[in-house]
C-alpha cells in the first residue's frame, strides 16, 4: 500500500491532482478538509476557512500534531489500497505518515493571482474572499514555530515532488504521471 500526501498553497491544484490520482489511477481519497467539515457540523459551528483552522488546531493540540492524518490512515490501512490523504499542513502530520511506510508526500504551488482566479471559480465556503483576503489567510498558514498549526512552507520544503500548476490541466497531468512513474520505478 502507498500513501500520497498531498500539500501545497491554497488554490494551487491539489484538488485537481487527488481527482487524477482517484479516477485514473484508482487511489482511494482521504481528505482532512471532510474529516474537518464533519467536526465542524458536529459542533454546529459556520464551516468556513477560519473554522476549519480553529478546529484543526484544537484537535491537534487536545491529541497530537498528527493527529487528523493519523485517523485517515487508519481509514486509509482498512482499505488495504493506494490512498491519497489530501491536505497535509503541518510537520508533524509528515512525521507520522513517513514513519508508517511507503508515504510520498507531493507539493503544488502556483503564482498568487493564478490561485486566487481558481479558488473565485471553484466558489466553495471557504472561497469567497478578496484577494487582499487570500493572501492574509495564506500568509497565516505559511509559517508557525507551534507544531499544532499550519506550516505551509515547511510542508512543501519536505515534500517528495513540488508541481508548479501555473497552466492547464493537462500540464499538471503530464507532471503528476512522471511522479507516479518514479514512485513507480522507486518501488520496483
Amino acid at each position: 500500500m502507498i500513501i500520497i500526501g498531498i500539500t501545497g498553497t491554497i488554490g494551487a491544484g491539489k484538488g485537481a491532482i487527488v481527482e487524477y490520482l482517484a479516477g485514473q489511477k484508482g487511489f482511494r481519497h482521504f481528505s482532512v478538509r471532510d474529516f474537518l467539515k464533519k467536526e465542524i457540523e458536529k459542533r454546529n459551528i459556520p464551516v468556513g476557512r477560519d473554522s476549519m483552522m480553529q478546529t484543526a488546531n484544537e484537535l491537534r493540540a487536545s491529541h497530537s500534531p498528527s493527529f487528523i492524518v493519523d485517523q485517515l490512515y487508519e481509514q486509509a490501512k482498512k482499505s488495504g489500497k493506494d490512498c491519497i490523504i489530501e491536505s497535509i499542513r503541518t510537520p508533524g502530520e509528515i512525521e507520522s505518515l513517513r514513519r508508517k511506510g511507503k508515504f510520498i508526500l507531493i507539493a503544488a504551488d502556483a503564482d498568487p493571482q493564478v490561485r486566487y482566479e481558481r479558488i473565485k471559480q471553484r466558489n466553495s465556503e471557504t472561497d469567497r474572499i478578496s484577494y487582499n483576503t487570500f493572501l492574509e489567510n495564506e500568509q497565516r498558514e505559511m509559517t508557525s514555530t507551534d507544531p499544532n498549526k499550519q506550516n505551509l512552507s515547511r510542508c512543501i520544503a519536505e515534500a517528495d515532488y513540488v508541481v508548479q500548476n501555473n497552466g492547464s490541466l493537462e500540464n499538471l497531468y503530464e507532471q503528476v504521471e512522471r511522479i507516479i512513474q518514479s514512485i513507480k520505478n522507486q518501488i520496483e
